[in-house]
């Protein structure tokens, strides 16, 4: 658990964000199809990377709340796409309802495209699993967290003890 929780504190403080196939968004609560202020903080993070020319897409990620007609995945589209990403140049993926569901669908995704590599914007302290997570599947992925996402020893610890429940019981 001190390892894992000590991997993800480390690769939350870098940003190692490399030119890639594809800038992949983790979803994060929506409001009435309006980002909520985390979602739209990796969405202008996601849109810097793709500004200064990291990749050529952004895929984003997640499905739908309880009683919600809207998606994190399409409310993310629509934003970046409102934001000047050419609408060709972002795919969704709105049925992933677990970080794990939406890593699997992103990456099948990614391999269908031909893309072996992304780049992962989500909070820093998510970095580290969902890396792996990426990893597990055959992408090669490089984390890039957003800036200004919480730091406390329990969103490590939590995290570490997401990290060991996929690693023990949900890797491929």
């Amino acid at each position: 658990m001190v390892w894992a929780s000590w991997a993800a504190w480390r690769e939350s403080e870098a940003d190692n964000a490399r030119h890639a196939d594809a800038i992949v968004v983790l979803g994060a609560a929506e409001y009435r199809g309006k980002p909520s202020p985390v979602l739209r903080a990796r969405l202008d993070h996601a849109l810097d990377l793709y500004q200064r020319g990291f990749a050529p897409r952004i895929l984003t990620t997640g499905g739908s709340g309880e009683n919600s007609r809207f998606t994190e995945a399409e409310t993310a589209r629509d934003y970046l796409v409102k934001n000047g990403v050419p609408a060709e140049n972002v795919l969704f993926e709105a049925e992933g309802t677990s970080t794990h569901q939406s890593v699997a669908a992103a990456a099948e995704i990614l391999r269908r495209l031909g893309a072996s590599t992304c780049i992962v914007v989500t909070d820093g302290y998510h970095v580290f699993r969902v890396r792996k997570m990426f990893e597990d599947r055959g992408i090669q992925a490089f984390g890039s967290p957003r800036y200004g996402a919480p730091k406390s020893v329990w969103t490590y610890a939590r995290e570490a003890a997401g990290y060991w429940v996929w690693a023990l019981h949900l890797s491929r």
